[in-house]
């Protein structure tokens, strides 16, 4: 099981913000793939991945990041100074 978060609109969107997931994604990527294939809001969430960040246990990382023994991976927008 992984803990998975969301933040901003990306909580807006899906509606929750945090869910435990069973997965067998390899990594990030496959794991949005996974979620994407279930309801429309995590489609219409995931559309742009340029437009998102990801944290996997808390560190900032890429999509291609591997998820093995990951516990939390969060999902938010890139963060905007000012």
């Amino acid at each position: 099981m992984i803990d998975v978060l969301y933040f901003a609109w990306v909580r807006e969107r899906i509606g929750l913000p945090k869910e435990k997931i069973e997965t067998s994604a390899a990594t990030v990527a496959a794991l949005v793939e996974e979620l994407k294939a279930r309801e429309e809001r995590y489609e219409a969430a995931f559309a742009d991945l340029s437009a998102l960040r990801v944290a996997v246990d808390q560190e900032l990382t890429d999509f291609d990041a591997p998820l093995a023994g990951a516990r939390e991976v969060a999902f938010f927008p890139p963060m905007t100074g000012g």
